[in-house]
């Protein structure tokens, strides 16, 4: 039987190198709390997919941001900062940072480089150096510390877990942060995109319009308001002129702290949910209507419900 003649293969068009495939894989950004790992993955996608605050522990559940460089498709855990659990609530939080870690293809261990004790690692630095992932190692804040011994801490830590490779960044100016996208987008597995070329994050906009209030409720009540506050979705509606209206609900644990969030005659509940609505209104690209109020639950770290309108899984 004659052999069957082979296709004609296509010729390269003259001055156009044809077009890569796609790749596409998923980096866990795990670290302490205050490490600087949504300020991280902000810079890598390019837009703010993550709320930050100087409050620790402000990441509560896993969120995906989604970062292009070329061909490759980034995939990135934002997780909460792994740190010594107390209660339901932290120990939800950090199996949510582990959980981030499942089957990824990199974990960044994003670590402050002006802390030179490393004794708050050591828990994350156990656990991390028998995983069988590419671990890279990022010393961030790297602008406010002196090089000696940034490199001195390097060795210290690649010597205990066997990092893979060392980057040194300033996530807040992006310092570094070009080169370590383009070595994360190297190490994408073949294959193609999860998620459209436009989307930049998994969160709902419901979830991200929550956020967005909790982050200005820490941010202007610095340390008035105690951690264990929350800000819960009421509702979500498109209305027919093309704005948003959202209501949401601020619960707070003790009565005492109600006064602190509404400000004198609401003042502060009132420039919270201005600075919320403005950044939302820029984000979405639409007029946003923002409905503030304040509930007293002395229980709600132990409510299921919220736990789960925040993104996180209830742990017994």
């Amino acid at each position: 039987m004659p052999n069957s003649p082979t296709p004609a293969q296509p010729e390269p068009v003259e001055g156009h190198a044809p077009p890569s495939p796609q790749s596409c894989g998923l980096v866990a950004v795990l670290g302490a709390p205050n490490a600087g790992k949504s300020t991280l993955v902000n810079q890598l996608v390019g837009q703010k997919v993550a709320i930050v605050s100087a409050k620790a522990q402000t990441t509560r559940a896993r969120l995906m941001g989604i970062a292009l460089e070329g061909p490759a498709q980034i995939i990135l855990a934002d997780t909460p900062g792994i740190f010594e659990p107390r209660r339901r609530l932290d120990r939800a939080m950090v199996n949510a940072a582990w959980d981030g870690a499942q089957e990824a293809d990199a974990i960044l261990l994003v670590v402050d480089a002006r802390k030179k004790k490393i004794d708050l690692l050591e828990p994350i630095l156990t656990a991390l150096k028998d995983r069988p992932e590419r671990k890279l190692l990022v010393l961030n804040k790297v602008d406010q510390c002196v090089k000696e011994p940034l490199l001195a801490l390097a060795e210290q830590l690649t010597a205990l877990v066997g990092f893979d490779e060392v980057f040194f960044v300033s996530a807040l100016t992006g310092d570094g942060v070009p080169e370590l996208k383009t070595r994360l987008a190297a190490l994408m597995p073949e294959g193609p995109w999860h998620y459209p070329e436009d989307q930049v994050s998994d969160a709902s906009e419901r979830l991200l319009a929550t956020e967005i209030t909790r982050e200005q409720l820490y941010r202007q009540l610095h340390d008035e308001l105690p951690y264990d506050s929350a800000v819960r979705p009421e509702s979500y509606t498109h209305r027919k002129d093309g704005s948003i209206e959202i209501h949401q609900q601020i619960v707070i644990a003790r009565d005492s702290q109600k006064a602190i969030v509404l400000g004198k005659k609401g003042s502060k509940l009132k420039a919270i949910g201005e600075a919320a609505r403005k950044e939302l209104a820029e984000l979405l690209g639409v007029k946003v209507h923002l409905f503030l109020h304040v509930r007293v639950e002395e229980g709600w770290a132990d409510s299921r419900e919220i736990y789960e309108e925040i993104g996180l899984e209830w742990t017994k």
